[in-house]
């Protein structure tokens, strides 16, 4: 069935600690992805091809400054 949809009755923002558990999902996801860019880059990948290696610890090394920015877009402070 999948997950239930919410409804929402007003225009009341959600609660502070479910915007803080989405937040860490999303900081801890792709931060995930970034480790597992690193390892498959320098594990599997530099074995056939060092240039893609290369593209993907850059876009390694980009993704942690990206996660921060994503995981706090909208908080107002």
């Amino acid at each position: 069935m999948g997950r239930r949809q919410r409804f929402r009755i007003s225009e009341v923002r959600s609660s502070q600690s479910e915007r803080l558990r989405r937040r860490k999902r999303w900081y801890f996801a792709l931060m995930g992805l970034c480790l597992l860019l690193i390892v498959l880059a320098w594990n599997v990948v530099r074995l056939w091809s060092t240039t893609a290696a290369v593209i993907m610890s850059a876009i390694a090394a980009v993704l942690p400054p990206v996660a921060v920015i994503i995981a706090n877009w909208g908080e107002d402070h």
